[in-house]
């Protein structure tokens, strides 16, 4: 499924359209170039979920935690400065993977291994004219 987002007006609906269509799906990963606006849509979705505090990317934490106002947790990787997937391993990716917990991940590709197969990926592609097209992915 595409989406096409316009301009950052409509940034707040299709954070809502991808919730809505997300359903049962826990593992959330975003991909699309640096600069693509990965990381600004996370930060709508989680505004539109009920996430209170600031948002931001954990590039050099690698995983940030936050709660929504109905206590539901939610966790922000970026796996952008991982020297190799056992740095993953090692930090616990897995049990975050597996604990039914909301996970947004960015540069996942550098994780291929451990990747849950049931996951939702969000392509988040800027064109020419600086909009922006998302494909969603539904993975089984």
């Amino acid at each position: 499924m595409k989406i096409h987002l316009k301009s950052l007006n409509d940034l707040s609906q299709v954070a809502c359209q991808i919730i809505d269509l997300a359903q049962d799906y826990k593992i959330w990963d975003f991909v699309g170039e640096m600069g693509a606006g990965k990381t600004t849509l996370i930060k709508e979705v989680c505004k539109q979920i009920g996430v209170e505090e600031n948002v931001s990317s954990p590039t050099f934490s690698i995983v940030n935690e936050y709660e929504s106002v109905k206590g539901d947790t939610l966790f922000h990787f970026d796996f952008y400065r991982m020297e190799d997937e056992e740095e993953a391993f090692d930090m616990g990716v897995e049990e975050y993977f597996e604990s039914g917990d909301i996970c947004f991940l960015e540069w996942s590709e550098l994780i291929p291994s451990y990747l849950p197969p049931h996951r939702l990926e969000v392509a988040v592609d800027l064109l020419e004219d600086n909009t922006r097209e998302i494909t969603l992915s539904f993975h089984q």
